[in-house]
């Protein structure tokens, strides 16, 4: 039987001065485990020998398998949650899920040492049954938390396993995953140009960077309500089936996916572009491309399975202006994609068109009333 290698067996490999090149050929390694083997830029040899026996003459090697990309989503079975208490308690401490704990745990250090919390702030979540999800406890630093601090609670908030409380902002997290099956991962922290911008009450523009655009779509912004409230979970809730970022209003970021490690990806996008529009801003402005192109890049997020409402909701030449707090932009004179020309769209030209024929014939009908009292 293959044999399982966990991080900390890696770790403690590594630290007794063990070389992990040369691991069993049919070892399996948790998430955890091969985040420290591509760390350590190991390859696990596929075969029991490491000669060069049986290599083609062309000195290449064979190829074994088709390359994948991993998956770290979870899949329960549903209806499937533990009933009685002691089933809980199993499930809790089942390896699959103190293997999720772990990944909870290292999230939590990136987001510290990306410096996007600080003290007890943040908090993860990731949603592991039909009305279970593993969140991160009150007060504590997300840099150093162990699997032994997670706990559980279910989709309104009650806490039914772990020995640390659960925080009160998981409930903004809960918002999110009841009104999005796919969001199986939420990640709240404060970054701080993104917080900025939450704090500014405005989000970042469109049609700027395409990776923005197909890696987190529109960002969306909540108005403020106290963390941990309803209110608040309410607020978050609504928005998250149309946007995968969504910045709190004079509080923080909370970004959900598939897994811990895509949500975690977002936040990070969400920071470097609102960094990026900073900076640009402060070198004289930004220059949007224009709302064809990024028509291309709404089709390759849908195609990546992520969803966008934009090309369902808004005009063309809307695209690139998305957002009613969206950050002003000093006007491009290019062409906007749909037909005008300058810093004007063809919608926009054809709705002042509309107004000055109404002005003219209001103007036409007072001056045939005043000709008439003349007669």
């Amino acid at each position: 039987m293959s044999k399982l290698y966990t991080a900390s067996e890696l770790e403690k490999m590594l630290s007794n001065g063990e070389s992990l090149a040369n691991l069993p050929a049919d070892a399996k390694y948790t998430p955890m485990a091969r985040d420290i083997l591509r760390r350590e830029k190991v390859t696990p040899s596929k075969s029991p020998s490491s000669s060069s026996a049986g290599m083609p003459s062309s000195g290449k090697l064979p190829r074994i398998h088709e390359p994948v990309l991993p998956n770290y989503e979870y899949n329960w079975k549903l209806g499937g949650d533990p009933k009685s208490a002691s089933e809980l308690q199993r499930f809790f401490y089942s390896k699959e899920i103190q293997q999720l704990k772990e990944r909870m745990c290292h999230i939590g250090r990136r987001i510290w040492e990306k410096g996007y919390v600080d003290g007890n702030g943040g908090n993860i979540t990731i949603r592991v049954g039909d009305n279970l999800v593993l969140c991160t406890p009150t007060l504590i630093s997300k840099g150093f938390m162990t699997p032994d601090d997670i706990c559980m609670v279910d989709l309104e908030g009650n806490q039914v396993a772990g020995t640390r409380p659960r925080t009160s902002e998981v409930n903004t997290h809960l918002g999110i995953m009841r009104r999005v099956p796919e969001a199986k991962s939420c990640v709240h922290a404060h970054p701080v140009y993104a917080t900025a911008f939450a704090v500014s009450g405005v989000t970042p523009p469109s049609c700027l960077i395409p990776e923005p655009e197909v890696f987190l779509g529109e960002i969306g912004l909540a108005k403020y309500e106290t963390p941990g409230t309803p209110e608040m979970s309410d607020k978050v809730g609504e928005l998250a089936p149309k946007h995968q970022s969504i910045l709190m209003q004079n509080h923080g970021v909370i970004c959900w996916g598939k897994d811990v490690e895509d949500a975690y990806w977002k936040m990070e996008n969400t920071d470097a572009f609102c960094q990026t529009v900073v900076v640009s801003r402060s070198l004289g402005g930004v220059k949007q491309y224009t709302p064809d192109k990024l028509i291309d890049l709404i089709e390759i997020r849908k195609k990546l399975g992520m969803p966008d409402h934009r090309m369902d909701e808004l005009r063309e030449c809307e695209l690139c202006d998305a957002g009613e707090y969206t950050i002003s932009n000093t006007p491009q004179p290019t062409d906007c994609g749909c037909g005008g020309t300058s810093s004007s769209c063809a919608c926009e030209l054809e709705e002042k068109k509309q107004t000055d024929a109404d002005t003219e014939a209001l103007v036409q009908k007072i001056t045939d009333i005043i000709m008439q009292k003349l007669s």
